[in-house]
């Protein structure tokens, strides 16, 4: 699930001279200007810890392995989303509001902007991270169905649920996949449009729903 992890444990020792402690964001732009460098497969946890002035041991601390810094605080994420689905009332159309929630979610503070482009360049072309994605996007997938049940009076893994959880990840994905391709394009945007267009493709069968 999470790809082949780091070969030689050693001992986590304090060296004179590194500091003793760092974050998670640290953690994260280093891994990445490793990654750039050298490459992901190339790049180990000693490579990204010896960069911070840590040991591998404290390393394991933040992160459980080299795949999840790739994704960052994606949990946090998730519960923010869901926060923030629950927080619509049922005024809001289903999709309307699935719509503000996933953009809530991939809402970047544009000095992160070339981190993120970073982070989802890697995790939508380095093979050894399809099954880790392929796990967390059956998370968000299941969360996106879980709302869509409860707002449609049925269960998370009937058919139309599913079917919303995963045109939702579609759509996600596709604005991604512009938003990489296209320098300059504004994700947000690409976003809007992609779930702009899913929520009228789907009207007909959530009118039939009702």
């Amino acid at each position: 699930m999470e790809g082949p992890m780091l070969e030689h444990a050693h001992p986590d020792r304090a060296t004179l001279g590194r500091r003793q402690s760092t974050s998670r964001v640290e953690l994260e732009h280093a891994a990445f200007a490793l990654f750039a460098k050298n490459g992901f497969e190339e790049t180990s946890v000693e490579d990204i810890a010896a960069a911070v002035g840590i040991g591998r041991r404290t390393f394991f601390r933040y992160f459980p392995t080299k795949n999840d810094v790739v994704w960052g605080d994606f949990d946090s994420g998730l519960r923010a989303m869901r926060a923030r689905l629950d927080s619509l009332g049922p005024q809001v159309p289903l999709m309307q509001a699935i719509r503000a929630g996933a953009l809530d979610f991939n809402t970047i503070d544009p000095a992160q902007e070339e981190w993120h482009r970073q982070r989802m360049t890697l995790i939508l072309t380095v093979p050894s991270l399809y099954a880790n994605s392929a796990l967390r996007y059956a998370q968000w997938r299941a969360m996106i169905a879980e709302y869509a049940a409860g707002r449609l009076g049925q269960r998370p893994g009937d058919l139309t649920p599913t079917l919303i959880g995963y045109c939702a990840l579609g759509a996600s994905l596709a604005a991604y996949e512009q938003w990489l391709a296209r320098p300059g394009a504004r994700l947000g945007l690409l976003l809007d449009e992609a779930f702009g267009r899913l929520a009228k493709g789907l009207a007909s069968l959530l009118e039939e729903g009702r």
